[in-house]
């Protein structure tokens, strides 16, 4: 593996930074090493030794890079180190330049933008927990290993990749022994999730990130098990059918009663930015959860890929980016 370290001053944690998870914040590259073939470890901190805001497992941060491009990566460190960030890249070489950026580009010593953390793949308690990683989907997964071993609680993990060569972290994986299932495709084929998802311990939790294919069948496979028994988080949107309406509707921004029409097409977020009212976003797919906003009233239609069933079902919040209305007039609080 190549490790790439800078020599920067000792950092010293002081109080944690004042402002909301979605303010921007400066860190610097402190380390850079390849954990995988095609996987560059980033470590960050900020460029005083000032604490980092806290996390939570499956949580992901913001990265602004070069060029004002933002993508978001999970956080896979230390959650006890509250100097540092650790997020791992895999070079995508179809990608839109994000992590040829972070893998050619960044050096020890860079300052960079950060938003966030936020989380809207949150670990939750279970006696139970079958955790599910497809390449580098192992990130958030990673972090949640971690914290129910720390706790003493009962867990175990298949983690898949194209190779072995190609999978991050399968030293400190592997430690943990046979709760840990590691399936290298050129080796042994597809994750046999038949076999991993047919005899669960009541109540068990099903954690899965990864490609598409592998979250589509765990999905499937999760229609056996109690209601909201599985949580998957995607890196890229999935195909959405078409909207429940065809026709405009509007929007109320509740601290104001002003009202805003949303032509049919036209996402929210950009109907809002005419009308004055800029949301933070990132993403634009409804997978990152910066846009999120509060509904005050009326029936969102949710086409986000974040959102369990019981949230889309309660109504109360929506991802303004991709997300539209059921109703004829949505109050958002704004």
């Amino acid at each position: 593996m190549t490790v790439l370290t800078s020599s920067p001053q000792p950092f010293t944690a002081t109080a944690a930074p004042t402002g909301d998870a979605d303010s921007r914040t400066t860190v610097t590259v402190v380390a850079k090493r390849l954990v995988a073939d095609g996987v560059c470890e980033l470590t960050l901190a900020d460029p005083y030794g000032r604490r980092l805001p806290d996390w939570t497992p499956g949580s992901h941060i913001d990265l602004v890079l070069p060029g004002d491009h933002v993508r978001q990566y999970s956080l896979c460190g230390d959650r006890r180190d509250a100097t540092t960030y650790t997020i791992a890249v895999l070079r995508e070489p179809d990608g839109r330049g994000g992590s040829a950026a972070v893998h050619d580009d960044l050096e020890p010593g860079d300052l960079l933008g950060i938003g966030g953390p936020r989380n809207h793949f949150r670990l939750s308690p279970a006696p139970h927990h079958l955790f599910i990683a497809g390449g580098i989907g192992i990130t958030p997964i990673l972090a949640m290993v971690r914290a129910v071993e720390a706790m003493g609680g009962s867990w175990e993990l298949l983690y898949g990749g194209r190779s072995r060569s190609s999978m991050a972290y399968l030293e400190e994986l592997e430690a943990y022994g046979s709760r840990v299932r590691v399936v290298p495709q050129d080796a042994e084929g597809l994750l046999d999730l038949g076999a991993a998802m047919a005899s669960l311990p009541e109540g068990t939790r099903v954690s899965c990130c990864g490609p598409a294919p592998l979250l589509a069948a765990v999905e499937a496979r999760g229609t056996m098990l109690p209601a909201g028994s599985v949580r998957t988080e995607r890196f890229v949107a999935a195909d959405q059918p078409a909207p429940v309406r065809s026709t405009s509707f509007e929007i109320e921004l509740a601290a104001s009663g002003r009202v805003v029409e949303v032509a049919p097409g036209r996402p929210v977020i950009d109907a809002l930015a005419d009308a004055g009212v800029h949301v933070l976003t990132s993403c634009r797919q409804g997978i990152c959860g910066t846009c999120e906003t509060g509904v005050v009233a009326g029936v969102p239609d949710h086409r986000d890929a974040l959102l369990s069933d019981d949230e889309r079902e309660r109504g109360d919040t929506m991802f303004v980016c991709v997300s539209r209305a059921c109703s004829d007039r949505l109050v958002l609080d704004l």
